[in-house]
């Protein structure tokens, strides 16, 4: 029975301590939510990083340290590869604090952020289609930019993951056998200027080759048999279409 209640005893004193400590964690000079972050920050703890950030945020919504915090919290989150919330860091910055001069440096950042969320071009168009966009859009506002060969350099790779995307759509959809689809992705901003034979298409992990395939045929295809598949078959059984299974292409 003492056990049973020096046990209880000992929960609720650690129970209200942890209560009074978080308690006395609020209403602090902005220096010391700056200060916390910028520690947390070194010790790549993020977590707590974005949690004295709000505290900052919160409690000193005027302060001048919120500026420099901002632009801290998006290069430390960039800089672990978490983009999409290195690119919220930057809008609130651009939106709040950015005079001409660090907008221009805080757009750069944004369109790395986006450039730098895109580990495997084959995957998602839009995330394409959106740092192209950003991109652009940042030539025009910023032509005499310092980090223009940077922009420059971007652009062209996304061209490219976007002309290989679209080629690799238009080789899927013509071992389906689909010639309007097909065409459609063949003719879809070619790029005129890329000459193929001079570029090295984006190579795929052996771990995700596996399943994936190099982009231009299934992974799977050397080792099916040589037969044809039946695609479908009238009410009496009879085969009305089948397709080689390697190429999905009509064989009848």
């Amino acid at each position: 029975m003492k056990l049973k209640l020096f046990i209880l005893i000992s929960i609720f004193t650690l129970f209200f301590a942890g209560c009074a400590k978080d308690v006395s964690q609020y209403n602090k000079p902005a220096a010391f939510w700056y200060g916390k972050m910028v520690d947390a920050v070194a010790n790549a703890s993020l977590e707590k990083a974005d949690g004295y950030f709000s505290s900052l945020q919160s409690e000193h919504i005027g302060s001048p340290l919120l500026e420099e915090a901002t632009i801290i919290m998006a290069q430390a989150h960039m800089e672990v590869g978490e983009y999409l919330l290195a690119e919220h860091f930057l809008d609130e910055y651009i939106r709040r604090f950015a005079g001409a001069d660090e907008r221009e440096f805080a757009s750069y950042l944004k369109m790395r952020a986006k450039f730098m969320a895109l580990p495997n071009p084959r995957r998602d168009q839009t995330l394409i289609h959106d740092a192209l966009k950003e991109g652009v859009a940042y030539k025009k506002k910023y032509p005499h930019s310092n980090y223009m060969p940077a922009i420059d350099t971007m652009l062209v790779k996304l061209y490219l993951a976007r002309a290989n995307l679209n080629k690799t759509i238009s080789l899927l959809y013509e071992r389906l056998d689909k010639p309007v689809a097909q065409e459609y992705y063949a003719g879809k901003e070619p790029e005129a200027w890329i000459n193929w034979e001079e570029i090295e298409p984006p190579s795929t992990a052996w771990y995700r080759a596996m399943y994936e395939g190099d982009g231009t045929s299934s992974w799977y295809a050397p080792i099916l048999p040589d037969s044809r598949s039946v695609i479908s078959q009238d009410s009496e059984g009879n085969v009305k279409e089948t397709r080689d299974p390697r190429t999905m292409k009509k064989t009848n």
